[in-house]
């Protein structure tokens, strides 16, 4: 066999460059590595800021933006890990508090849409009966978004949108509406016959 037809040796294969690359890569990642970890809060963040350090090094060197030789690398690699980690930290709290803010409002809105008197045990048919007549004896303005609201679970942004009202007109048709079914329920809760 000739050396043409002989299998060629994938560390043979790498230019002097990459090899000194890798060789520098097993020497500093674990410390790089390590230090990614005390700057995130999981192992997968910190390898994911390790990689994204070392592809805008390698960025860097490619254009030759990248001032200083190989000693440079490193402190260069430890300032983009301590960067890149404050970013992710920041827009994860970003994220968090996105969440969180969305959670309390699906949960007012819950808390709008079931009032504990639709809700309560005693809402037998008796009771029933009581909040359908008090709502037929509303305005049909204030007791379609009353509906809507509680029973269709609807925010007063689509109550407005499905009424050619305002998002405030619908709110403020709600609480007028609750207003008045409960000065209107107001003789059967004296005689106990509404417990609202």
């Amino acid at each position: 066999m000739d050396e043409a037809s002989q299998p060629v040796n994938a560390a043979t294969d790498l230019s002097p460059s990459a090899t000194a690359w890798r060789s520098w890569l097993v020497e500093h990642g674990p410390r790089l590595l390590l230090f990614a970890r005390q700057q995130t809060r999981s192992n997968e963040d910190a390898q994911d800021i390790l990689q994204d350090a070392l592809v805008k090094l390698v960025d860097k060197l490619n254009s030759g933006e990248f001032v200083g030789g190989q000693d440079a690398w490193l402190p260069y690699l430890y300032t983009a890990i301590r960067r890149l980690a404050i970013d992710l930290s920041r827009r994860d709290d970003r994220r968090k508090r996105r969440e969180d803010t969305v959670g309390v409002e699906i949960e007012s809105d819950q808390k709008d849409a079931f009032h504990p008197w639709f809700e309560s045990e005693a809402s037998d048919d008796e009771t029933r009966a009581l909040l359908e007549a008090g709502l037929k004896e509303l305005p049909p303005k204030f007791a379609e978004v009353i509906v809507m609201k509680i029973w269709g679970e609807r925010t007063f942004a689509e109550i407005g949108e499905s009424l050619g009202i305002s998002q405030n007109t619908a709110a403020s048709r709600y609480r007028y509406g609750l207003e008045a079914l409960k000065r209107k329920l107001g003789g059967a809760r004296r005689k106990g016959d509404l417990s609202i």
